[in-house]
């Protein structure tokens, strides 16, 4: 039977893997779990995946050129989430090895948490909340409808697109930044970015991670929001410059902030941020639903049946280079320079 090993930490296979994948994998092939509860080492995974076919690779696990090296016998590396920016593709496909990434089945877990960050820096809930949990009164303030207040969302994915959905259904004007998008709803309205910041009530930032997106909000686009605006990062951290969104938080610049990532590890928010009596933190927990996980864990399961019945599974991002898929009846794949 064809061996498979996957690599989450054992205390986060229950929340980013589930039964029910860990069930269906177990009747398609022989696999083996990482037994730690940490991320292994690139030399450990190599260790311990070195029989193995196919490695189903947790979200933060690094794929570079050494593990691909270390494991000739390995056809494809599977990741179960959409970012492979970790996996070094043209080593991969230097030793023809498939690398394949889910889909995103997180667009509305994701989309809802950001109406609930909204409506909770809108009416203080959590600050509410926390003051009653410390045994004291809190003071009533004045809330914010999100009915007529401005949305602003930077980037204009799956994700954008479901969240503008939400936020027309509860009476929010809806104005977008993306440069590289076509934005046909006529009820979203194009802006550029400085617009944006200058207009919205609520700036939510969904822009891809790349190099130029690197630090996009920063001091000088802080500077740009309204001082009773609040900011939302559901994204990645990579995109803000987390000393520039302190300062702003700082000086009263902004009223406040929700992040669900940052530039800690696993995405998680910084803990100097996360600790800032005016920002609203979760541990990178947008997208950890059972929907949102299962669709991404089974999927990586449906891929992995795929490669050994000799088909090319939806996601993958080198196919033409795989040339270790022979062992399974992929025809049509290129072949290693050494061999031609």
């Amino acid at each position: 039977m064809n061996k498979v090993f996957v690599s989450h930490p054992r205390h986060r296979l229950d929340h980013y893997f589930g039964a029910r994948a860990a069930a269906a994998l177990a009747k398609i092939a022989d696999v083996a779990y990482n037994t730690e509860d940490r991320e292994l080492t690139t030399a450990e995974l190599a260790d311990k995946a070195r029989e193995a076919d196919v490695v189903i690779a947790y979200r933060q696990t690094p794929a570079p050129r050494a593990l691909f090296e270390a494991l000739p016998k390995l056809a494809a590396f599977v990741r179960c989430a959409v970012d492979i920016r970790t996996v070094d593709v043209d080593a991969a496909n230097e030793h023809g090895v498939l690398v394949t990434q889910a889909s995103a089945g997180f667009v509305p877990a994701v989309s809802e948490w950001v109406i609930g960050a909204m409506l909770d820096l809108a009416r203080a809930t959590t600050a509410y909340a926390s003051a009653y949990h410390r045994n004291e009164a809190p003071v009533p303030q004045m809330g914010r409808e999100l009915r007529g207040s401005t949305l602003g969302v930077i980037g204009y994915g799956q994700i954008s697109r479901y969240l503008c959905e939400l936020a027309l259904a509860f009476g929010m004007r809806v104005i977008v930044s993306d440069p590289y998008a076509r934005i046909d709803d006529a009820r979203v309205h194009a802006a550029d970015l400085d617009a944006l910041l200058a207009q919205a009530d609520f700036v939510v930032c969904l822009a891809p991670a790349n190099p130029q997106t690197a630090n996009l909000m920063n001091s000088r686009a802080f500077a740009a929001m309204k001082p009773d605006a609040y900011f939302i990062n559901a994204a990645r951290g990579e995109l803000v410059d987390d000393a520039a969104l302190l300062a702003a938080l700082e000086s009263g610049h902004i009223a406040g902030c929700a992040l669900d990532v940052g530039r800690a590890a696993d995405q998680m928010p910084s803990p100097r941020l996360a600790a800032h009596e005016r920002v609203i933190a979760a541990p990178h927990v947008g997208g950890l639903t059972p929907g949102a996980i299962e669709h991404q864990s089974m999927e990586t399961v449906a891929q992995t049946e795929a490669l050994f019945n000799g088909r090319m599974p939806d996601g993958a991002v080198n196919a033409a280079h795989a040339f270790r898929l022979a062992r399974w009846g992929h025809a049509g794949i290129g072949v290693p320079a050494d061999a031609r």
